[in-house]
C-alpha cells in the first residue's frame, strides 16, 4: 500500500479514528498499530507477514534472554545470535542470487562451467530497514540504553510502525522504541506539523519525482538513442527524482507518525546544498549513515585509530552502505566512488570543516562553487546508481564529456514542455528550502501570516493533485 494510493486514503482515516478512541490505553493504541501495519504491509504481500512476524518474536525472545542473563559472556552471545540470523535472512533474500551469478560469472571467466543454480526468491518490501531496526533494538539493549521495558506487543509496534515499515527512517531502537511504551494523548500542534509534513511531501513525490520519472526512464531505456545534451538533462533529473522521491517519502513517514503522536528524526537535510562530499553523507539519507556509524563504523574503530584503519573503515562502510542498496555491481561501484571522493577529505582532516547554514544569512559565491561542484560530484554518482550495469554507467560518463555529442536536446516536444513543468517545481523548492535553509519548509513557510500559509498549503495540494498518477511507487521500496 502507497502513500500515494486511493487504498492509504480509504485506509488511512479508519486506523487514525480507532487510535484515537482508545486514547490513554497503550496497549490497546499499540494493538491497534501492529495491526493495522499487518494489514499495510499484507496489502503489498500478505507471505511478508510471516518473515517480520518470525524477526520480530526472534528479536524478543533473544531480547528476553540477554536482559535475564548475568554473564556478559552469554549477554553477547544473545546479541550475535540476533545479529546473525537477521543478516543471514537478510543475505539470502536479498543477495542469493546476486552472489550464484558472480560465482557463475567468474568461473566461467576461466573457462569452468560451474552453473551453480539460481532461486525463484520474492524480495520481501522493507527488509533491509526492519532488518537493520531489529539489529538497533539488540545493540541498544545489549548497551542499556532502551530504558522502560521489553514485551513482544511495543517490539512489533517499533519494527512494524507502518509509516516507516517499507522505505524506512531507520530509526534507532532508543529513540523510537520508548515512545510505544507511553501514553499517547492527540496534540493539534503537533498534528498541524505532520499535516502540513505529508503535504510538502506528496508535492515533492508527485510533482517532482514522478514527473522527472517518466522522462528518465525514457533516457535510460534508449541511451544510444540520445545525444549529450539530453545525457546530461536526464542526469540532472534523475538527481532531483531521486531526492524528491525519497525525501518526499520520508517527509510523509515523518508527518504521518506525528498524527499518531510519535516523533521521528529527519532523514534529509538540503543534501545538495552540501559544500563537499564529507557534508553530504551529513545530510543524506541521515537515518542510514548514522546506523552504519554507530553500529558499524565506530566498534570497527572509527577515527581514532591510525589513518589506514581509518580509511579502510571508511571504505567498508561506503561498501556495505552500497550493497545494503541492492544486488547489482553498480551500488557496489556507486559506494567505492564515494569512497574515493570521501578519502581526500578524510587525509586533510576537512570532514568537519563546514557548520550549519545560518537563517538569514546569504549563501557566499565560494560555498556557491563548492555547492555545484558537490552537485556534479554527486550527479555523476547517480548515474552509476541508477544504470542496469556498470559497462552503461561508464558509457554514459564517458559520453558526457564528449563536446562534439552537444546541441539541441533530441527529446521529444512534448516531453521538453513536461521538463520545463518538472524544472518550474525543482526552482520552487530549491527557493522554499533555501530561504529557510532547512528541509523542513512546512514548518516555517509564512507563519507569520496564517491566512497566506493556509492558502500556500491549498495551492502546493491542488499542484500534487493535478500532477497525481495512480500506481507510481516509491524508488526506496526496492531495496
Amino acid at each position: 500500500m502507497l502513500f500515494n494510493s486511493l487504498e492509504f486514503v480509504v485506509f488511512f482515516p479508519i486506523v487514525f479514528a480507532f487510535y484515537w478512541l482508545a486514547r490513554q490505553n497503550v496497549k490497546l493504541q499499540n494493538a491497534i498499530l501492529v495491526v493495522a501495519s499487518g494489514v499495510f504491509y499484507a496489502w503489498v504481500d500478505w507471505r511478508f507477514i510471516f518473515l517480520i512476524g518470525f524477526t520480530a518474536i526472534l528479536t524478543y525472545i533473544t531480547g528476553r534472554a540477554l536482559l535475564s542473563s548475568r554473564q556478559n559472556r552469554g549477554r553477547k552471545g544473545y546479541i550475535i545470535v540476533n545479529i546473525i540470523i537477521n543478516l543471514a535472512i537478510l543475505g539470502f533474500f536479498k543477495y542469493y542470487n546476486f552472489f550464484i551469478d558472480s560465482f557463475n560469472d567468474a568461473f566461467r571467466s576461466m573457462g569452468v562451467t560451474l552453473d551453480m543454480p539460481t532461486l525463484q526468491l520474492i524480495l520481501p518490501v522493507g527488509i533491509s530497514f526492519y532488518t537493520f531496526k531489529a539489529i538497533s533494538y539488540s545493540v541498544d539493549l545489549y548497551k542499556n540504553k532502551i530504558v522502560g521495558g521489553h514485551n513482544l506487543l511495543s517490539v512489533l509496534c517499533y519494527l512494524m510502525f507502518f509509516p516507516q515499515l517499507l522505505a524506512g527512517p531507520i530509526e534507532k531502537a532508543r529513540d523510537l522504541y520508548p515512545q510505544f511504551l507511553q501514553p499517547r494523548s492527540f496534540n493539534y500542534s503537533q498534528a498541524i506539523a505532520g499535516s502540513k509534513m505529508i503535504i510538502w511531501g506528496l508535492f515533492k513525490k508527485v510533482v517532482i519525482a514522478d514527473t522527472a520519472c517518466n522522462i528518465v526512464n525514457s533516457i535510460y531505456g534508449d541511451i544510444g538513442g540520445y545525444n549529450s545534451s539530453a545525457l546530461l538533462i536526464c542526469a540532472v533529473l534523475y538527481s532531483f527524482q531521486i531526492y524528491g522521491d525519497f525525501s518526499g517519502y520520508s517527509d510523509m513517514a515523518v508527518g504521518i507518525g506525528k498524527l499518531f503522536g510519535i516523533e521521528s528524526k529527519k532523514n534529509f537535510n538540503l543534501p545538495y546544498l552540501s559544500r563537499d562530499i564529507a557534508e553530504f553523507w551529513k545530510r543524506w539519507h541521515i537515518s542510514l549513515n548514522t546506523w552504519f556509524v554507530e553500529y558499524v563504523y565506530i566498534p570497527l574503530g572509527g577515527s581514532k585509530v591510525s589513518k589506514f584503519v581509518t580509511i579502510r573503515n571508511t571504505f567498508i562502510i561506503f561498501l556495505l552502505s552500497g550493497l545494503w542498496h541492492g544486488a547489482n555491481w553498480t551500488f557496489i561501484c556507486w559506494g567505492f566512488y564515494h569512497a574515493l571522493l570521501f578519502v581526500p577529505l578524510l587525509l586533510l582532516n576537512k570532514t568537519k570543516r563546514f557548520g550549519k547554514y545560518e537563517v538569514g544569512k546569504s549563501i557566499t559565491l565560494k560555498e556557491w562553487l563548492n555547492i555545484l561542484l558537490t552537485f556534479v560530484l554527486v550527479t555523476i554518482g547517480w548515474i552509476i546508481f541508477r544504470s542496469p550495469d556498470i559497462s552503461v554507467a561508464f558509457d554514459y560518463i564517458k559520453r558526457l564529456f564528449d563536446l562534439s555529442d552537444y546541441g539541441m536536446p533530441n527529446i521529444n516536444p512534448k516531453r521538453l514542455f513536461i521538463i520545463l513543468e518538472c524544472m518550474m517545481a525543482i526552482i520552487f523548492v530549491a527557493f522554499m528550502e533555501i530561504k529557510h535553509k532547512t528541509s523542513d519548509v512546512v514548518l516555517s513557510f509564512a507563519s507569520q501570516y496564517r491566512i497566506v500559509n493556509f492558502i500556500g498549503y491549498i495551492a502546493v495540494t491542488i499542484w500534487a493533485i493535478l500532477f497525481y498518477s495512480v500506481g507510481q511507487t516509491f524508488i526506496y521500496f526496492q531495496f
